[in-house]
């Protein structure tokens, strides 16, 4: 019942959706294309994407899913964004190496308050016809007694079929093993993509790559149960052009909450793309025309630092406000560019009295977080790639103090590309 969309000829799509989709590079796999993109010409169409709350934000990963909803929602469909607080109480095992710790309700409550803000942030929520709609499918899961549901959702599911899904065979093949707790989230989503369609007229579930045998499964209960013809349509699952995973940096996950990760280093983020990346995130990620997009990805040499700064801006916007964008890309501005100390660099406070005595060099870079260890702070002077107050470090052990703050704070430099300050507590 599934169909690859790349054994369709690519520009053959009729329906806004699917050709904006497809131009930008967001559809990898869908269950019937041809049948999805005449539902679409008909009239508009209701899609979903979940999301667990396993953290108190979203992270940049994430956001493939997020730029999906709104461009439901730009061509006149309906996105709905359904807040696993259900179905994060067992964790989704998809290609885990081990399973998840399980979350207090109180926890999960926290991490969807903070998700919905991201979400409100960058879709349009409302009752309009293409308003988006918040679920939480701790709603109806919450309500299941277990013989109700192995009665009239388990006798559709088969062992078999489930073992062999690339995201459960990965597990079984581990050490770790897969319990049955985790086994039973396919069931749990499956059930949520059929409840979505009785409640508000879903046909379509999108997500990550890895979540098509989840997606498959959920469109095989609804046509086994209500004998109705749904949709799955998946993302690829992104990494750069060196290969490694999208949304994580050096320093960790890159974070949609300004509370976890400030504006500026989100920014940053997006200006530290690698050359060979950039028009590809600028179709995914911000709302430029693709043809824009295009151009931009090709510009080489120097000229492909304004592209990075564009994608930086226009990927900020989205998520934290135009003004909180074009704050960030001044400040950036004027701290690479201009060499001058800016009060809306990230900042660092650290004891008054560890500053006022003094410290040496190389224990400042990690107290303040720039680096991991004291031998990679040893190494980062050795090289020469670190810097106070703009002036190269000449030696590890060479003391730091308050006498080096310049209006209250000691500017930090790692590299070309991280800075923040530090000042001392009240």
């Amino acid at each position: 019942m599934t169909q690859q969309t790349d054994s369709r000829p690519a520009g053959t799509f009729r329906s806004d959706f699917m050709r904006e989709a497809e131009a930008r590079g967001f559809i990898f796999q869908c269950t019937d294309a041809e049948a999805l993109d005449t539902a679409m010409l008909a009239g508009p169409v209701t899609g979903y994407i979940g999301f667990d709350p396993t953290a108190d934000s979203l992270h940049v990963g994430s956001a493939t899913q997020i730029m999906l909803l709104r461009l439901l929602q730009k061509h006149g469909h309906r996105p709905v964004a359904l807040l696993g607080g259900g179905t994060a109480k067992i964790g989704d095992p998809s290609f885990r190496e081990e399973a998840r710790l399980l979350m207090s309700e109180e926890t999960i409550g926290n991490n969807i308050a903070g998700i919905e803000r991201s979400l409100r942030q960058m879709m349009t929520f409302g009752d309009g016809p293409s308003d988006a709609i918040l679920a939480n499918n701790a709603d109806w899961l919450d309500k299941l007694s277990y013989i109700e549901l192995l009665r009239e959702v388990g006798v559709h599911f088969s062992i078999n079929r489930m073992l062999a899904f690339d995201s459960v065979r990965s597990r079984l093949e581990r050490e770790q093993g897969l319990t049955f707790l985790e086994f039973n989230y396919s069931i749990l989503q499956s059930y949520d993509f059929r409840e979505l369609n009785r409640r508000y007229g879903v046909t379509l579930q999108m997500g990550g790559s890895d979540q098509w045998g989840n997606i498959v499964s959920g469109i095989d209960l609804v046509r086994r149960t209500d004998s109705k013809h749904v949709f799955g349509l998946t993302a690829p699952l992104l990494t750069t052009a060196s290969g490694t995973k999208m949304g994580k940096s050096a320093k960790g996950a890159v974070w949609l909450s300004a509370d976890k990760l400030p504006v500026f280093e989100y920014w940053q983020f997006w200006r530290n793309t690698e050359d060979a990346d950039v028009g590809r995130f600028l179709k995914l990620f911000t709302d430029l025309p693709v043809e824009e997009c295009d151009r931009l990805g090709a510009l080489e040499g120097a000229e492909i630092n304004e592209a990075k700064k564009t994608l930086a801006t226009e990927a900020t916007a989205l998520c934290h406000g135009r003004a909180a964008a074009e704050d960030a890309a001044e400040t950036a501005r004027r701290v690479f560019e201009a060499g001058q100390s800016a009060a809306s660099l990230p900042a660092k406070i650290l004891p008054r009295d560890m500053l006022e005595a003094g410290i040496p060099a190389f224990r400042l870079f990690v107290e303040a977080g720039l680096v991991a260890s004291n031998g990679e702070a040893r190494r980062l002077i050795r090289g020469g790639g670190a810097r106070v107050n703009d002036v190269p470090v000449g030696d590890e052990s060479q003391i730091v103090s308050m006498a080096d703050a310049r209006e209250g704070a000691i500017k930090l430099s790692s590299g070309r590309k991280h800075h923040l300050l530090v000042r001392p507590e009240n």
